[in-house]
């Protein structure tokens, strides 16, 4: 039984791509890029994917890392996963960071393997991330005297339970 959301998309750039799943059962639809983009080391680019989207109340759409990108470049979405919220209806864009650290003259694409150092030309029509949908409660607050009555006594922040 599938579990479908009805999501209505706009290609809003000539050659824009609909974003697709690449595999029956996986959780991400590929999303593309909408034109050519370089970045260069230390640079972050906002690469356009042609598309808008009209998310239904209640859900987000969240825009990830594709795993074959961050294994074999230096390219990273640096606010994974992004938040499209369901009351924008800009064209969806991909934040992507080069984290190479040395040789801009040096160009390099998604399929060069290595992590090559340098900047890397984004290719329209190529596959740049991942998006998937997910539904958003929203929170109801209640304040309580203390927060250790409801649950554990658990507390010390980040790496307190070892590493």
């Amino acid at each position: 039984m599938k579990n479908e959301v009805n999501i209505k998309i706009q290609l809003c750039r000539e050659g824009a791509v609909l974003p697709q799943y690449a595999n029956p059962y996986d959780a991400g639809m590929d999303i593309y890029a909408a034109e050519d983009c370089m970045i260069k080391p230390g640079e972050t680019v906002m690469v356009p994917t042609g598309i808008k989207l009209a998310i239904p109340e209640g859900y987000e759409i969240q825009i990830r890392p594709r795993s074959g990108i961050s294994s074999k470049t230096l390219l990273r979405i640096p606010n994974a996963p992004a938040t499209i919220d369901s009351g924008f209806r800009g064209e969806v864009m991909v934040l992507l960071y080069n984290c190479a650290s040395k040789n801009p003259d040096q160009t390099y694409t998604l399929s060069d393997k290595g992590n090559p150092q340098g900047s890397y030309l984004i290719k329209k029509g190529e596959r740049i991330a991942q998006m998937v949908p997910a539904k958003v409660p929203q929170i109801q607050w209640e304040q309580v005297v203390d927060v250790k009555d409801y649950g554990t006594d658990r507390g010390g922040g980040f790496g307190s339970s070892g590493v």
